[in-house]
């Protein structure tokens, strides 16, 4: 079942079912897109049309924060649970290790993808990986394509941000079994970006914690506001026959 938050459908899956479904895509060699969808995204499908086609059409939407999962709860269709891109992708790893899966991560600076893949395999040694850094041109993307080619991944990690991600894996599915936008989860994987404490986490303030850690969020942050207030709109207001 999804969820309708402002327009954008969010599936009401727990991380063991997300995973699950996952890894029933890498059994049979599907093709299918993954999004983590945040309250910024959602906002910014509001008014991108294109945008919103795109994550509608991606074969599971999860609710990346805990302000998606309020905003369902309020709409009266409750989550089970928030699915980030950093959680899902870290649960995703026992899994791959296991089954020897290969994983291809996109994104980030130069680097960033390289130190990303070395802590991943550090802790997994049974994943299979290859890397590319975010910054490509034109040029490089022929290069970038070829190489993912070769590889064939069973998981395509995508950090490019958003919504540039979710455009480019759209254009480009046929590349692995599970192609996932993760956003700046590849700093976190590489040790570049701190996660909050557990108990910052336990507690739902992530967001609060990284905008104390990085002021220059505050842009970005903004969005919330905006957000909360049209989802309290959309209950208020009544549906149209």
């Amino acid at each position: 079942m999804r969820v309708d938050i402002l327009g954008i459908t969010v599936d009401n899956y727990s991380m063991q079912e997300t995973i699950e479904k996952i890894s029933k895509a890498v059994e049979e060699h599907a093709a299918i897109r993954v999004v983590t969808a945040n309250p910024e995204m959602i906002y910014a499908a509001g008014r991108d049309q294109q945008l919103k086609k795109v994550i509608n059409s991606a074969d599971i939407v999860t609710a990346d924060g805990i302000g998606v999962v309020w905003a369902a709860g309020w709409l009266g269709n409750p989550l089970k649970e928030r699915v980030t891109g950093i959680d899902l992708v870290q649960a995703l790893f026992p899994a791959a290790d296991q089954h020897k899966w290969r994983i291809f991560f996109l994104g980030g600076k130069p680097g960033v993808a390289q130190r990303a893949g070395n802590q991943v395999a550090r802790n997994y040694p049974g994943i299979i990986w290859e890397e590319f850094h975010g910054y490509f041109n034109l040029k490089e993307e022929v290069q970038l394509l070829e190489k993912i080619r070769c590889f064939q991944p069973d998981i395509l990690l995508v950090g490019l941000g958003a919504p540039r991600q979710e455009y480019w894996i759209a254009e480009h599915l046929e590349l692995a079994a599970v192609s996932v936008g993760v956003g700046g989860s590849l700093d976190a994987l590489a040790g570049d970006v701190v996660r909050a404490p557990e108990r910052v986490q336990e507690y739902k303030l992530e967001w609060l914690y990284r905008l104390w850690k990085e002021p220059r969020r505050w842009k970005r942050q903004s969005v919330l506001p905006r957000f909360v207030i049209k989802v309290l709109w959309q209950k208020l207001m009544p549906k149209t026959p």
